[in-house]
């Protein structure tokens, strides 16, 4: 929670951080408060008669899928009911783009995508150009 709603739910914390107010400052905040809580209070009306409506029309969906004789399995199909939710592929590593020997005398090789090997990148600082390490 964060420290203003800490303060707001808190009675003595309130009380201490509203004590250097006037009682005009006091009765104006608590006016915006009213003011915010009637608004908040409206949109959850609204919302309540949203989701009233919204589940009068399943039942009615409902009843005329009963009168009608078609399941769910009807509309959907047995197949996607009962499958099991895909696994990812993991797609095929890149093949190497450049190879360079380095102070170990070990090929290290790199697909240009990802962080760039610490040899391939002291040899471009040296002046070199990365395409004298393409793979051919």
């Amino acid at each position: 929670m964060s420290e203003f709603l800490n303060i707001l739910t808190h009675g003595r914390r309130l009380k201490a951080a509203t004590k250097e107010l006037s009682v005009a400052q006091l009765e104006e905040v608590s006016n915006k408060l009213d003011k915010v809580i009637a608004v908040r209070r409206e949109e959850e009306a609204q919302q309540r008669q949203q989701e009233a409506a919204k589940q009068r029309k399943i039942d009615e969906l409902r009843q005329a899928m009963t009168e009608a004789g078609i399941g769910v399995e009807d509309l959907v199909g047995e197949a996607t009911l009962s499958a099991t939710p895909k696994t990812r592929r993991k797609r095929a590593p890149k093949p190497p783009k450049y190879a360079i020997i380095d102070a170990n005398g070990e090929r290290i090789t790199w697909t240009g995508q990802g962080r760039m090997p610490n040899a391939l990148k002291a040899a471009i600082v040296r002046g070199e150009s990365i395409d004298n390490y393409l793979i051919k």
